[in-house]
């Protein structure tokens, strides 16, 4: 009798993506949130226009407005208080998620909560964003759609049995989809999800993205309009050295990327300093919101008429200049207070703007830069290199300066990871205790199989030998924990361990049964040589076996044995290839993996 684990695993199909049917079955709901996630981004469009016209015009009405075309004289320091006093409101008896980006919590949800939103998220968040935008808050819609779609992709997906990573892959889904709704930019919501929220570059999550966005993208000309959200007619400079001069301003937006992250950081800790409760730190910071209204009205609101005029050049250099600082200064303070609302406009805002003022030394049309220093601030700040280069044609339909918007972001890109530990959306998150890597590599172990890195002179016991001897022999000479008992042809018979041993030592002393006869091998965990080796790692997880025989496909022969050992060794040899630093040519050419950095 077997005194094993009754786990077994008889090799592993090789393929170059890990997918099955369910991609075909997640795919078609993907159709269903696609349509959720574009209704969705409709709802809290007009939530945003009902809020501007109610705050700023005292009117029902669902018609868009500009918050600069209101004159409402003193009450533009007012307005923003009372719309970010209801949002705290909210937050404090509704739901404390809907304060934020809308990004970071979703990240969070997908990562350590099993991408599950709740219902109550789903229905406060736009409606809080569209308050605190409508009110003068200085965001965006992209981060409540994002929570917003994400909710609805998560409730549909909770609606059936799905694994937590079917459940993410609707979720981020549902997110692409609002984006897509909201900016007509499917390729840069599709690279946003993968390089932001996914985690991961799989089949599986990959097509129902694509198919999300593209279902929404269908529905937007019919919910939001068709187009580039903002066509600008500058023409691409047809020279390389636009190529530098975009790398060139890709550095400095890298740069001011990272300030302000900094800077929105140190804002926040300064209101958890304040000796209140966090549901009065949004009214606090809108103080500070009006006031900046009263310098300048463009710096309320999402302000995407402010991107229009920046792209366009119909703005005076000192009015951008005026907008840089102050809208920099009120999106800073009102985001730090922990009130609903995007980053992401506030960002093309102020990256645009410095890539205006920047165009002022450079020749071509000012606004072209200014679409360029966009591109980088994006990269820049959420760490988000291609989703920034695309995004910021997809918005203004100027394909053909996509060289110089990826020269700008991987700038950006490159300055900001030296500079930053981690990127304003993941800071936020690692504030409360979690650390997120957002490196996307291979496992080690998935690129290796069995058969490369087992121990093959592997130490076996044989089926003639008692019970009686195998009590002995863990007593006295086994290295091991287990072994792997084998016939007179080396083929596998079972496996004993000194757990076996020491019930055999308490119940049948001095018994002479052959171990072929004690042991089996039904259930036996074993792999195949060409079995990758994390398929391994899961299975001694899964049996509490810490050595795994590797057989002889047919023959069940023993060709070795996978250990935990094994397995850190395998780790550590990808280590030595991340640092071992080796010179072959030249007069100090070294042979071997090098010495660690």
């Amino acid at each position: 009798m077997s005194l094993t684990p009754p786990r077994a695993v008889e090799g592993h199909q090789l393929a170059d993506h890990s997918v099955d049917r369910r991609m075909i079955m997640l795919a078609a709901m993907a159709i269903v949130v696609g349509t959720g996630g574009a209704m969705g981004a409709w709802i809290l469009v007009k939530l945003i226009a009902i809020a501007t016209n109610l705050f700023w015009f005292g009117r029902l009405s669902a018609d868009p407005v500009v918050i600069t075309e209101a004159s409402v004289g003193g009450l533009v320091v007012v307005i923003p208080v009372i719309g970010s006093l209801i949002v705290g409101l909210m937050a404090r008896f509704g739901s404390d998620k809907i304060r934020g980006h809308g990004i970071p919590e979703a990240i969070e949800t997908i990562l350590f909560g099993e991408s599950r939103l709740s219902l109550k998220v789903a229905l406060l968040k736009p409606l809080s964003s569209a308050i605190s935008i409508g009110s003068g808050g200085p965001f965006g819609a992209e981060g409540p759609i994002i929570m917003t779609g994400g909710a609805i992709g998560s409730l549909f997906a909770q609606c059936f049995h799905l694994s937590a990573a079917e459940r993410k892959t609707l979720l981020v889904a549902g997110a692409a989809a609002g984006m897509t709704a909201i900016f007509g930019t499917p390729l840069a919501a599709i690279l946003l999800a993968v390089e932001v929220l996914l985690f991961e570059w799989k089949p599986r999550s990959f097509v129902p993205v694509v198919v999300a966005a593209l279902v929404s993208l269908a529905w937007r000309p019919w919910l939001i309009g068709s187009g580039p959200m903002f066509p600008m007619a500058a023409p691409t400079p047809d020279a390389n050295w636009a190529l530098f001069a975009s790398a060139g301003i890709g550095l400095v937006v890298g740069l001011e990327a990272s300030l302000l992250s900094t800077a929105l950081y140190r804002v926040e800790d300064l209101f958890h300093r304040l000796p209140c409760h966090w549901m009065w730190w949004p009214a606090i910071g809108a103080i500070v919101v009006g006031l900046g209204g009263l310098v300048d009205a463009h710096v309320l609101g999402a302000g995407y008429a402010s991107i229009e005029a920046i792209l366009s050049g119909s703005l005076a250099l000192r009015v951008i200049a005026a907008l840089l600082v102050v809208k920099a200064v009120v999106w800073l303070v009102a985001l730090g207070s922990g009130t609903s609302g995007g980053v992401l406009a506030p960002l093309l805002i102020l990256g645009g703007s410095a890539g205006f003022l920047l165009g002022q030394f450079l020749p071509g049309d000012a606004g072209f830069w200014a679409m360029v220093g966009m591109a980088g601030i994006m990269s820049g700040a959420m760490r988000a290199p291609m989703t920034g280069a695309i995004f910021a044609v997809e918005l203004t339909g100027h394909f053909d300066a996509i060289p110089c918007t990826i020269a700008a972001a991987g700038g950006a890109y490159a300055v900001s990871v030296l500079l930053m530990r981690r990127s304003i959306l993941t800071e936020k998150i690692a504030r409360r205790g979690r650390h997120i890597l957002q490196e996307y590599t291979v496992d080690p172990l998935d690129l290796l199989q069995a058969g490369q890195i087992m121990t093959r002179t592997a130490a076996t016991l044989p089926g003639t030998m008692t019970v009686d001897a195998a009590v002995a022999f863990f007593a006295a000479e086994a290295v091991h924990r287990s072994y792997p008992v084998v016939d007179a042809e080396g083929r596998l018979l079972g496996l004993v361990s000194r757990t076996d041993a020491l019930l055999w030592q308490s119940e049948r002393l001095g018994d002479q049964t052959p171990l072929s006869d004690a042991v089996s091998d039904a259930m036996q965990p074993v792999a195949y040589p060409d079995t990758p080796s994390g398929v391994v790692a899961d299975l001694i997880i899964e049996s509490g076996i810490g050595r795994i025989p590797i057989v002889e496909p047919g023959t069940r022969r023993v060709l070795g044995i996978l250990s935990r050992h094994d397995l850190l060794k395998a780790r550590s040899a990808n280590r030595r290839a991340e640092l071992g630093r080796t010179r072959y040519v030249g007069p100090r050419a070294t042979a071997g993996l090098g010495n660690p950095a």
